[in-house]
């Protein structure tokens, strides 16, 4: 089965931060836009899911 991936929708539009995901229920993948065959990085959903929790709550966002 071939992986969907989506563009992040916190991606900037044509810059240079541009990350695709792609769920399934056991990982998921995170790659760069722009070099898609560069490979990417996988996740536990678990651990995706602490991450995720993490930035929403702007644990990563710049002061």
């Amino acid at each position: 089965m071939q992986r969907q991936w989506r563009k992040s929708t916190r991606s900037s539009a044509g810059g240079p931060e541009c990350v695709e995901i792609a769920l399934d229920p056991n990982r998921a993948g995170v790659r760069d836009s722009k070099n898609r065959t560069g490979g990417e990085l996988n996740f536990g959903v678990t651990q995706w899911s602490r991450f995720v929790g993490t930035a929403k709550g702007g644990a990563f966002d710049r002061r």
